[in-house]
Formats: structure tokens, sequence, C-alpha cells
């Protein structure tokens, strides 16, 4: 056992020594002219590279597994016997630099995690009852704590802000460069940078139970999950090795050839095979992370590669989730003045439709709220307010026509356009009559046009939207993007009903949600996609994540999963196509078995190379300007 771990830490030395050793055998041999000492140097560097391919091939045996490092062993061993010295060196130098070169390689492939792992927070700024701070391990934190975070530093835990605001680098959760603009009551996440401004954060979530703790455990499992493919190798190989082995003594029951036996041995070995898949999974699922896309593992990429209807919810997937004012109206003599006043009296509400407008007036520069009568509020119609000087209505149409204000061909217009849009309408009454006409909505996502139809050009066939939405909002949305299908006034359990439906249509089917009252329908389709920042539920329900929640993101990863599936067959290929070669140069006589050893090598780089041109496949940025001016 001691051994065993002595030569795995220190293999990559020992490989370095046969390297010389057999670089000293060459010299001696063919510049020195001393035969004999170049012999005793390459049956001593046969013997050193054996070893450690010889104790992991015994270690595989006590395991019941017929391995690569046996078929290396017995050929080494072969070769020993036969006189064949320079042969066996090479063969064991070949096999160990190979190995050493694939550890490095997928090193690399799995640097997504590391640079994450890295980055985890480890200390934080507790502020005290007393008002002082203390640095703290991250781990002693409990939910409720308040932490500070100052310009440039790191924020430790998720939570929301009750002190301060500034700018968040969220590279780390969402994959988006950009700083994010955060005040008081916005979440955020651990792992992101402060770029500016110091805040106090109230702790919701600490250590793994953070959005960052998931993603790096998400990754982490997910990069050692197996596709269909991977599984398919693994169960060939363990047919395939034995099967080589047997082929070798047959080879040489039938030829007398020891030699020839021997080489078999060596070429039938299905290095390339049994890597080629694994990496290609790893280097894919590396690119999601890196690009704010969790991919839960190889059966979730391999089969949102085959999906061709994509089901998508509408408010907080194809929209914002944020209301917004689309259009005002005016029929007062100035429209400042009168979007003081509405604004004055939305100010007194918390409700969605009063806060867009709020902030709207406040992007207009109306900041000066004139000082307005007492305020009723009249249920399921708006506000009510009357002093000396005015009487104020506003809310919507139920509320003018209780109050008798009468409305006007062109007020009619006004409102009747902005239903027709789909829009919520919020009116404003001074005195008896009618001066203002406000359209608020769920503004679209300034990415979704041009993310769909990225989606359609990689080979989706249709496109349909589920929403609990009325029909005239959903088909005002639907108009806008390359959608096939709209439902809508649907319960969650009717949106289920549907993806149902799809699935026995024969369609495979990946719904899109925000992960929360759409979870039913993200555990019912055969790939759930959940868009937003890594939510509790989105994560236990989803087979993929959004955590950067964009269109862009979608299309990448759809696109992805389907180049990581390619990449493994091609890998497949390569792996294949090398054996047969191999042997078919055996039965012409240009291979033997240090040049066949070579081959085989360079044919494992040659996947994990090919691989990992995943990781350098990048995420497509979308022109907002470009994508807003078609959506328009």
């Amino acid at each position: 056992m001691k051994l065993n771990v002595w030569i795995t830490k220190h293999q990559n030395k020992i490989t370095a020594s046969i390297a010389i050793l057999i670089a000293l055998s060459l010299i001696s041999e063919f510049l020195l002219k001393l035969p004999t000492l170049g012999t005793a140097m390459m049956i001593v560097a046969s013997i050193i590279g054996a070893i450690p391919v010889a104790l992991h091939a015994i270690s595989a045996l006590q395991n019941k597994v017929i391995s690569i490092e046996l078929l290396v062993t017995i050929a080494v061993i072969g070769a020993f016997i036969i006189g064949e010295y320079e042969e066996s060196a090479v063969v064991t130098f070949l096999f160990l630099f190979g190995n050493f070169l694939e550890q490095k390689t997928l090193e690399k492939t799995r640097s997504s995690v590391k640079s994450l792992t890295k980055m985890a927070p480890t200390t934080a700024e507790l502020v005290n009852e007393d008002g002082k701070t203390e640095t703290v391990d991250v781990d002693d934190l409990d939910e409720g704590d308040h932490v500070l975070v100052k310009p440039g530093g790191q924020i430790p835990v998720d939570g929301k802000i009750i002190a301060g605001t500034g700018y968040m680098n969220e590279a780390s959760i969402t994959g988006e460069s950009t700083p994010v603009e955060k005040g008081l009551g916005d979440q955020v996440f651990a792992g992101s940078i402060t770029d500016n401004g110091t805040i106090t954060i109230e702790t919701t979530s600490v250590g793994e139970d953070t959005t960052f703790g998931k993603i790096i455990e998400l990754v982490e499992e997910a990069q050692d999950s197996q596709s269909p493919a991977a599984r398919f190798i693994d169960k060939f190989a363990t047919y395939y090795t034995p099967a080589v082995l047997i082929i070798g003594i047959l080879v040489w029951a039938i030829t007398q050839d020891f030699a020839l036996a021997i080489t078999v041995l060596v070429l039938g070995c299905p290095g390339a095979l049994v890597i080629g898949a694994p990496v290609s999974n790893v280097a894919g699922i590396g690119n999601g992370a890196k690009n704010g896309i969790l991919m839960k593992g190889g059966n979730a990429v391999n089969t949102f590669s085959h999906v061709d209807t994509l089901v998508l919810d509408k408010t907080g997937t194809l929209t914002t989730g944020k209301m917004s004012v689309t259009e005002v109206t005016n029929f007062g003599k100035n429209k400042n003045e009168m979007m003081a006043l509405l604004s004055g009296v939305e100010q007194t509400s918390d409700h969605p439709l009063g806060q867009a407008i709020v902030k709207y007036a406040n992007d207009l520069g109306v900041t000066d709220t004139p000082k307005l009568p007492e305020l009723d509020t009249v249920k399921g119609q708006g506000l009510v307010g009357q002093n000396e000087d005015f009487k104020i209505l506003v809310g919507n149409e139920r509320l003018m026509k209780a109050n008798d204000i009468k409305i006007s061909a062109a007020q009619r217009k006004a409102i009747d356009s902005r239903m027709n849009d789909g829009d919520s309408v919020v009116l404003m009454a001074i005195n008896g009559e009618l001066r203002l006409v406000v359209g608020v909505n769920d503004q679209l996502r300034s990415d979704a046009r041009e993310g769909l139809q990225a989606l359609k050009d990689a080979g989706l066939k249709r496109i349909v939207m589920l929403t609990g939405d009325n029909k005239v909002a959903a088909q005002r949305v639907a108009d806008r993007l390359p959608i096939d299908e709209v439902h809508a006034e649907l319960l969650p359990e009717d949106k289920v009903e549907f993806v149902k439906k799809f699935k026995q249509q024969g369609s495979t089917v990946a719904f899109v949600g925000d992960g929360i009252n759409d979870s039913p329908s993200l555990a019912t389709a055969d790939i759930g996609i959940g868009m937003g920042s890594g939510t509790d539920v989105a994560i236990e329900t989803s087979d993929i994540i959004l955590v950067k929640s964009s269109f862009d993101a979608l299309a990448h990863a759809y696109k992805l999963s389907k180049k990581t599936v390619a990449n493994t067959k091609e890998n497949i290929i390569i792996a294949v196509g090398t054996v047969a070669l191999l042997l078919l140069g055996l039965v012409v006589g240009v291979i033997h078995m240090g040049s066949g050893m070579f081959v085989h090598e360079i044919s494992i780089l040659v996947v994990i190379f090919n691989a990992m041109r995943l990781i350098r496949n990048k995420s497509k940025k979308l022109d907002t300007n470009q994508v807003l001016k078609t959506a328009n």
C-alpha cells in the first residue's frame, strides 16, 4: 500500500527518469558506441516503467476488472522476455507520459470548477449589536446576521441589502461581467464583488446553502455524472478489454508468433475510447458553468440536445417580471403637473402598478409632490380624495363610471388602445374631468426575440407559450416573438397537462419557467429549465439552470448541448478508427509495437484536445440596440 502511494505521488518523476534513461541509452549505443551500456539502461527503464503500470493492473484485478494496464503489463513483460528492451521501455514511457498529459488536460477542462472554488469567500465582517465589526469565518455566520462589505470586497453570504447602495459584479454567479446597481431591499449573492459603495447585508444563506455554494456543488456533481454514451462505452470496455486479451492469446496459439501476439495487446488498448466521452462531458458542462449555465450532468446535456419543442411561461420568463409605464396620454394643461399629482397619490400605495408610475415620474424628473387631500381606498376600483381645492380620482374605469366621469371619444380611443395592447390602464380625474390615461405592462425581455430565433436556427421545431395571463396580453407578447402556439388563462395544472400532451405526441419537451409556480411543469417536462438567479426551487426542480436569466444563455445552452453530444460521437469515431487503422497497419507490416503505442497515445491526446474545443466555445452576445429595434 505504501509503495502504491509513493509511486502515485512520484509518477511524473518516474516518467521523466524513464525518458532520461531512454535518451542516455540511445546516446550510449549510437554516439558512444557502447551497446551493452545502452541495453542495460533500456532494461532499467523497462523495469522502472513496468512497476507502476503493473501495480495499477493488480489493483484493478483485485476489483475484478481487466484494465488497460493489464494489457500493457503483459505486453511489456512479453517484449522483455523476447529481448525487445527498446520496445518495452518505449511502451511504458509512452503509456505513463500519456497518463501525465491526460491528467493535465483533464485538469484544464475542470478549471471552471476550480476557479469557482477559489473564489468562494472564507471570511466576513460581522456587524455586532454595538455597531462594531469583527472579522469572522463565513461558517460561523447565521441567518439574520448583519455583514458589512466595503468597496472592492467580496460578498460572503446570500442576503438582502439593509443599508447602502453600490454596483455589484456578479460574474461568478451569472457569468455577466457588467456590474449591476443594487440598493435597499435588493438581493445579493455570495461570491459577488462590490465594485463601489459600502453596503450592509442581512444574511439569508451561508456556506453550501448559498447560491454560489450550490453552483459549485452542482457543477462538480454534473461533471462526475455520465452521459448515455459514456455509460455505453464503460460497459463496452468491460467486454472489449478481455476480448483483446483473448485475441492476443489466439494470435499466439495460431501463429506461434509471440512478438505479434504482444503487439496485438498493445495496439488493442481502448484508451482513447474510454476517455473520449467523459472528457467531452466535462468540457461541455465546464463551458456552461463559465457562462452562467448549470447543466445537471450528462443525461441533461444529452436529452436537451434532442429537444424539439420548447414550452415557456410568460411572466418572468419572456417578460422581465417588472411593471413599467408603456404610454401616458395627457388631457390636462401640463403633463408634468398631472404626473406630479398622480405620482403623489401612487406613493401612498405599494401596488406594482403604482410603483411603476412613481418610477416613471421620477425618471421624468417629477419629484415635487403637491399637497394632496386625504385619500380613501375604494376596493377593486382605486383611490379617492377631496379637499377644499379639488377632488381627485385615481383608478380603473369602474371608478370613473361610479363617479359619473364622462369619457370623450379621444379618451375612449386612448383607453381602448392601451387595453388592446394588453396593458393595465390607470386613469386620473380632477374635479370631474379625466386628465390622464396611463398604460402599465410587464415589459418583454430585450433579448427574447433574437434568442428564440437563435434556438430555431439551431434546430428547434416548435416554441409554445403557456400563461395564466389574459388572451389579449398573451397574444400581444407572442406577436412580437417567433412563437408558434399560444395558450392563455391557464392554471399551473393546465400547463402540466399541455406538457404531457406534447410528450404523448412524441415530442421531446423542454419547459422554461421561473422555478416557483411552474415547478410542476418543470418536473414533468423531459428537460426543466429554470430562468432566474438560482432560486432554491429552480435548483431543485430544473435539469438546467440559467443563472444569468437571458435568452442568449438559453440559446448558448441548446447549441452547447448539441455540440457536446456531437463532440462525444467524434471522439468515439476517432478512437475506434485509430484501433482499426493500427490493426490494419499491423497486418500489412507497417506498424510495430513501439510505433503502435506512439500512435495510440497520440489518439488519446487528439480526443482530449478535440473535447477541449468545447471550453473555448463562446456564448453569442446579443446586440441590445438591434434587438430593441427589431422588437419595436
